[in-house]
């Protein structure tokens, strides 16, 4: 700590989501979707990579994934990591509400 600030007491813990575990879950998620998707696509090569019709189904593979996460997490959080994070007290100066 500074030694111009407070040191914060800390109550308590709570277990909260580890946000920064998750990426890869959403990563692998969505290649799944993609996948499935896009398996009886013909298999094409495209020098420029530029494919619309693929841009799309990424964007709609990614949003699928995001939305079935958030509700998991919303009803089943225990089911992901988690960590946990020290409260704390509030200080003089904090309104306690």
């Amino acid at each position: 700590m500074f030694a111009y600030t407070d040191f914060m007491k800390a109550t308590g813990f709570d277990q909260r989501p580890d946000f920064s575990r998750m990426g890869l879950t959403l990563l692998v998620a969505s290649a799944l979707i993609l996948a499935i998707r896009t398996a009886r696509w013909p298999a094409t090569l495209d020098e420029n990579l530029v494919s619309p019709e693929l841009d799309q189904e990424i964007d709609y593979a990614v949003l699928l994934a995001t939305r079935t996460l958030f509700r998991l997490l919303k009803h089943k959080e225990s089911m992901f990591p988690s960590r946990r994070e020290p409260r704390y007290a509030p200080g003089e100066e904090e309104d306690p509400a």
